[in-house]
């Protein structure tokens, strides 16, 4: 028995179903690996997904002001973080909490 990975969202969520027919499309007509990963991350369920604490999204955005945080998955808030730096983070999920701690800095959702 061989394994295959998933080829749909399990998700009824209309925004993920859209989402998905998006970088379906991309990754098919594009030779792009970054819309590869991005599709199959889609397919994983919430379970197998993935998240990223705000602390470590931190150390990874170090001195990449410019760019944009792009997370398949949910950012979680951290309590130990008491400085967050202006960040551009694009996630499936944030919590209301972390929405209340951008709104005190300048990072963006």
């Amino acid at each position: 028995n061989k394994q295959k990975s998933r080829s749909f969202a399990s998700s009824k969520n209309p925004y993920i179903t859209l989402l998905v027919k998006l970088y379906r499309f991309l990754a098919r007509r594009t030779s792009s690996k970054f819309n590869e990963i991005v599709l199959k991350r889609l397919f994983m369920s919430r379970i197998n997904r993935p998240a990223l604490s705000l602390r470590r999204l931190v150390s990874f955005m170090e001195n990449k002001t410019d760019k944009i945080a792009v997370l398949v998955g949910t950012v979680t808030d951290d309590a130990r973080t008491l400085e967050v730096p202006a960040l551009t983070v694009c996630a499936l999920r944030s919590p209301r909490e972390l929405a209340l701690a951008s709104s005190r800095t300048a990072a963006r959702c």
